[in-house]
This record gives C-alpha cells, structure tokens and sequence, in this order.
C-alpha cells in the first residue's frame, strides 16, 4: 500500500449502540477521567500552596509533569489501601488505586493532558498571551457536566491499531482499548474506504455522553481531497472573481459579486432556537417543579437536554449545507471581521444572533476552503460595507437597522445586504492587489487557503464535517 501524505485534519462523529455491560464501561471510563483532572488539578494547587512557604518545592504543570505525578501517586498508599488474598490464601495489603486496572490507562494520561491545557490557557490568559475573553483558573469537574474521556490510537509496529473500525467483519462498530468492540447506529462505509485505502488515518477517539445517548468523535489525519474537487489555482495578478457575503438576521446569507450580480440568497434560515423556545420553556418548568435527585426529576433533565441536542443539530446541518453550497460554487470570498461577542450585549439582538452562529459559520468557510485550495478574506471590522455606495463612493451615516434599502443621492437603489456583499467584493479587488504592502490594519487579514509549509499548515481547529467533505454519511441517531 502506498503511503499518501495527510494535510488536513476532520472528524467524524457517530451514535453508539452500546450494551448494558458496555454502558457500564463507558460510565467507568468516564468517571475515572473525572476523577484523574480532579486529583491533579488538587496536586497542582497543593503544590502552589507550599510554594509560598517554600520556594524550591516543585509544582507540576506541564502534561508530562502531572502524568508523572499522578502515575506516581496512584500507586502509593495515599491513594489507597485494600486487603488482597492471592492464590494460596494468603493476605497481604495492597496499597493504591485498586481499581485503576479496570480502565484504560490512557483515560488518566489524557486527563493529566486536558488538565496542563486549562492551566496554560489561564497563565497565557493572564499575561495577554490568549485572546478572547479572560479565562479564569481551572474548576473541578462535577459529576453533573458532560461525561467524557479520550484515548489515543496508540500501537506498536507491526500491530493493529488500537481504535478500529468495522473491525471482524462488523461493518457498523467501532473497536476501542479497554472497552472492546461496540455497536454503532450509523454507517462508517465512508470512513472503512478511506482506511483502508491509507487515505486516513485515527489520531483520537473522544467519548461523551450527550442528550441520553452516547457519541464518538474521531479525530481523523486525512489526505487532500481529489484534484477534480479542489478549485484551480488563480494566477496572482487576476483580481476578479471575488464574492462578497453578508450575514445577517433577516436574510442569512447574501452573496454578490463586484458587478452587482446577487448569486446567492439564503433567507430559509430555520432559527431553531427561536421555534423550540415555546417547548424549551415548558420543558424548563417542568423541571423546576420537580424534587431535586428523585427519577421524575433525571428525566426531566433528559428530555431537556434531548431538545437542546435537536436544536444543536438542525443549525449544525444548515450551516454545513450553506457553507459547502458557497465553498464548492466559489473559490474566493470576502466576509466582515464581525465582533459578535460586542454584539452580543445587545439585549434585544443577543439570542437572534447566538442561533445565526455568524461565527461558526465563518469558521466553516475557512476550513472548508482550505482544503478546496480557495481563499477566504476577512475584511476590516470597521469597513463601512453597509453604509457605502459602490457608485460614488459617499458613505451614508444615518442609516439604521431600520433601513433595509439603500438609497443614494446620486440615485443608486439597492438592497441593504446586497450592496453589503457588492462592496466587500469591490474591497478585495480594489485593496488586496495594490502595489502598497498589505498590512492587517489597513486592508484587513487575508487567509490564503492553500496548503502552506510547516508545523502550522493544518487549521487551527477543524470541527466537524459535513458527509460531502469529510467522506462520511452520518444518519440521525434513532429516536
């Protein structure tokens, strides 16, 4: 088999069938990865502690460091003392964790791993290293919150890998180290093809617990999508060919280019937080009737979090359709560098825009259109693309969230949101190939969506992937 170098990442996700025993396992798994963030995030804190008294004390930080200290204490008499009887009767005290070979030793590795993440992403936080919002210290996990666990699909040479799919002639199932192999509701036809063609390859297998149900996400190196899916490449002086979209609550999407041709309109948006919240609220009550930790009160809980899973799932489906639609059809797109957190103190907009997800739907874009070889542009977040006429140039500043057509005194009538799009189209051509410099603040941060050289030629963050992109047909978990 040849070997195909991977340049991007995917993932894929699916719904599992576990049995009752396999249930338990999960819920095992997921407990002990719980349990090992809690107990170094509690070394972690000791240790800062005593460093105030004592300077020269070690504090364990990175994840190589808490994975020491943890497999070190495990084994320990802190941890843990059991009488154990060995074959001839004899009894002897064993000390550590007596339970820890029930589960896969990667659980605590990874958990040490998520537990050195939230401490650097606070120290990089406080010393403005970290963008976004302020992140504060890291919390103990409670057993209310998400149950989940990671394991990587580690295997010496000449083995299988640890985290199979399809494996013993069962297409539908997926095999994980410490667990075996269980069932899965959708079909991996896809994902089987691209394995065995070494088109792919599983770096992780993250398992959660979600809406009653359990997931897995597998974290896919997969190679470039084929030549005849990707766009051509662009000779560097061309300037046109630039599509500009606005988004927005009214319409969606709204897409032209730098002649004025609208091609795209997406106004089907189907707000599902908005449509569920009737049922969302009724849901809530009922629940906040019930007595706390009694049966009715759990299945409140689950069927609560069953809707809020539904919603979550038909704005991921419509953003993944709307995003492939504009990424296969055009090979270079202008968006606005919107600051939805700011928008977001809104009060009368905030929950329109959290079910529009303006951002992740951008994140999409970018993702997508890197592995198509496009370009994404981002233009500059103060560029007045709705306030400006393409004609005469003049920007207009009395025009409200009111106005949905805009008018011009040198008589040019257009659409708000088109003429957004027409001039975010005309901003790439007319700033991105000037002989000046390109510099981020003036004329915005342009992705160029090839492949790029080095460590950093992968997306930041993939997320999840449509059946056309990533090669996979995930159906609808069974009610």
């Amino acid at each position: 088999m040849l070997a195909i170098e991977m340049r991007r990442y995917t993932t894929f996700r699916f719904c599992l069938d576990p049995t009752n025993e396999q249930r338990q396992a999960l819920a095992r798994h997921a407990g002990a990865s719980r349990f090992a963030f809690n107990e170094c995030l509690r070394m972690v804190k000791s240790a800062l502690s005593q460093s105030k008294s004592d300077s020269d004390s070690h504090v364990p930080w990175t994840g190589f460091d808490l994975i020491s200290a943890f497999n070190t204490w495990k084994k320990s008499e802190e941890a843990g003392r059991v009488v154990a009887v060995d074959a001839k009767g004899v009894a002897e005290l064993v000390a550590g964790l007596h339970w820890r070979a029930e589960v896969c030793q990667q659980v605590f590795e990874e958990a040490a791993v998520d537990c050195s993440r939230a401490l650097a992403a606070w120290s990089d936080s406080r010393q403005r290293k970290r963008k976004g919002k302020a992140m504060g210290f890291p919390r103990f996990k409670k057993k209310t919150r998400v149950a989940s666990f990671r394991l990587r699909n580690k295997h010496s040479k000449g083995r299988p890998p640890a985290v199979r799919v399809g494996d013993n002639n069962r297409p539908r199932s997926i095999t994980m180290p410490g667990i075996g192999q269980i069932g899965v509701h959708d079909d991996t036809r896809r994902l089987r093809r691209m394995l065995a063609n070494g088109r792919a390859r599983i770096l992780f297998a993250t398992v959660s617990h979600r809406a009653g149900r359990w997931w897995v996400s597998l974290n896919i190196e997969a190679a470039e999508l084929h030549p005849a899916l990707r766009h051509k490449v662009h000779d560097p002086t061309h300037a046109g060919g630039w599509i500009g979209i606005d988004r927005g609550l009214a319409a969606f999407v709204v897409a032209a280019n730098a002649e004025g041709r609208e091609v795209a309109r997406i106004t089907d948006a189907p707000k599902a937080l908005a449509r569920g919240l009737e049922r969302q609220r009724r849901l809530a009550r009922s629940l906040s009737r019930k007595k706390k930790g009694s049966n009715n009160r759990r299945d409140g809980v689950a069927k609560l979090a069953r809707h809020h899973h539904r919603v979550a799932n038909i704005r991921r489906h419509f953003l993944h359709h709307v995003s492939n639609t504009l990424v296969k059809n055009h090979d270079r797109l202008v968006i606005e560098d919107l600051y939805v957190a700011g928008m977001l103190t809104n009060r009368r907009l905030a929950r329109a825009i959290c079910d529009a997800s303006w951002a992740k739907f951008a994140r999409q874009l970018s993702y997508k259109q890197q592995w198509r070889g496009g370009e994404l542009v981002l233009a500059d977040r103060w560029y007045p693309s709705s306030r400006l006429c393409p004609h005469c140039g003049v920007t207009r500043s009395d025009l409200t969230l009111a106005d949905r057509i805009f008018t011009c005194e040198c008589g040019y009538v257009a659409d708000r949101d088109t003429n957004a799009a027409v001039n975010l189209a005309r901003w790439a051509q007319e700033q991105l190939f000037r002989d000046e410099p390109r510099t981020p603040k003036r004329r915005g941060r342009v992705n160029n969506a090839r492949r790029r050289d080095g460590p950093d030629q992968h997306p930041a963050c993939a997320g999840e992937t449509s059946p056309d992109d990533a090669g996979t047909d995930v159906q609808p978990a069974p009610a």
